[in-house]
């Protein structure tokens, strides 16, 4: 089949591309900026690169010419942003791409969702959260709602002769992650400016090793019974988040900061800076020193029924958490260990 990747100069999307063309049954295209950074592709001379960028039709019509699949991992993640950044990037793009999709006679279409699209601002936790979740009336940030809103638009357009599905994997981490949610929770671990949130509860939650997001990806692609639905992707383990950040620092050779403080200060404090952060000037130049989407992230439990998924294209995961934290330490410490790996992390 011939796949278009969109985000492969990113963790996620470049994993991807890079599983497809080495189970050498593919053609792969690659979606990127002609600024993108691809020296984590490693050698691309198997892949055709397709320069373009998410706010240009015309480059995501002229991608989707002759593909089979595609897959759309890129998004607007980062929290700085607007408003009208985020929907452009995360939502317009989106309903952009599939239009273009269609048009050219793609024949699948697997979106890269996540959780946070079922995350409420003020919600509390989440344990064993299924697919019949609904979206909530208010979301986290704006990656939250725009995310959401591009997931339905993706289960919306699936129709005879083009598939659509969508896949919902949380906090991805492994080799090759420069500075997603795991690395930078290691980095200010590091630095000693991160406290315990926790308010003496457990938080649970369900992780996903990009090795684990990148099959289940390559699964749903060839699965006829995807068509329409979203699913959550995770690993087998569910993580008592404090403690094992606890013995992850320890591995790394440095203690977890023993400094608690009372979440609810810190939730008020949050919701001042959220709106601050409503004002486009503040968004779209600066990233906020905490958020509520943050905050949400610490210390509220989610964790995620994979059943879906297992029954409708056998997904089970392929890297256990040892096996994968092992090969992720291996990893850091190949790039020069982890304070070099996060010293340029905004």
């Amino acid at each position: 089949m011939k796949f278009l990747v969109t985000g492969a100069s990113g963790f996620l999307g470049g994993n991807i591309a890079r599983r497809l063309v080495d189970d050498g049954e593919h053609d792969v295209s690659i979606l990127v900026r002609p600024t993108s950074r691809l020296t984590d592709l490693g050698d691309t001379s198997a892949m055709r690169i397709q320069y373009g960028d998410l706010t240009d039709p015309a480059s995501l019509e002229a991608a989707t010419r002759g593909i089979d699949v595609v897959v759309h991992s890129a998004a607007r993640v980062d929290e700085r942003g607007t408003r009208a950044q985020f929907e452009q990037e995360n939502i317009t793009a989106t309903q952009v791409l599939l239009a273009a999709a269609k048009a050219n006679g793609v024949k699948r279409f697997v979106f890269i969702s996540s959780p946070s699209a079922l995350m409420s601002y003020d919600g509390g936790d989440q344990i064993n959260l299924d697919e019949t979740a609904p979206y909530p009336t208010r979301f986290l940030n704006l990656y939250s709602a725009t995310k959401a809103a591009a997931e339905q638009a993706v289960l919306a357009a699936n129709a005879d002769g083009f598939t659509t599905c969508a896949l919902r994997p949380r906090a991805i981490w492994g080799p090759g992650d420069r500075s997603g949610p795991i690395v930078r929770l290691l980095a200010r671990a590091h630095a000693g400016t991160l406290p315990n949130l926790s308010g003496g509860r457990d938080i649970y939650a369900s992780l996903c090793h990009v090795e684990n997001i990148v099959d289940a990806t390559v699964k749903a692609a060839g699965s006829e019974n995807v068509g329409g639905k979203a699913y959550f992707i995770a690993d087998d383990e569910v993580t008592n988040i404090w403690r094992y950040m606890a013995e992850v620092c320890e591995d790394f050779g440095f203690a977890l900061p023993d400094r608690s403080v009372n979440p609810r200060v810190v939730a008020a404090i949050v919701r001042v800076l959220d709106r601050v952060w409503t004002i486009p000037y503040v968004a779209g130049r600066y990233s906020p020193p905490l958020s509520m989407y943050v905050l949400a992230l610490m210390t509220r439990s989610a964790t995620f029924d994979t059943s879906a998924a297992e029954r409708d294209f056998g997904y089970k995961p392929v890297i256990d958490r040892e096996t994968g934290m092992r090969r992720f330490r291996e990893w850091v410490d190949a790039q020069g260990g982890l304070a070099t790996l996060t010293r340029d992390l905004p």
